[in-house]
């Protein structure tokens, strides 16, 4: 992961944890169940960090919920 997807990570990662409700802390490890970061976030930032913090929000609950992680 380079300094540009590192910050990203961390953007979404607090942007998340303001729409539901949730401290970061509580959002990462989500995050992380569901390997969201890796295979996700990282892999997909070119396209991703071009979108708006809304939609990637979005992007980010539709991903965990298809992969069991409640939000």
């Amino acid at each position: 992961m380079d300094k540009d997807s590192f910050e990203f990570v961390i953007y979404m990662i607090h942007a998340c944890a303001n729409k539901w409700g949730s401290s970061p802390s509580e959002v990462y490890q989500k995050m992380k169940k569901a390997n969201c970061i890796q295979d996700y976030l990282v892999p997909c930032y070119d396209v991703l960090h071009t979108q708006s913090s809304s939609y990637v929000v979005e992007d980010i609950q539709q991903f965990l919920q298809r992969r069991g992680v409640p939000v």
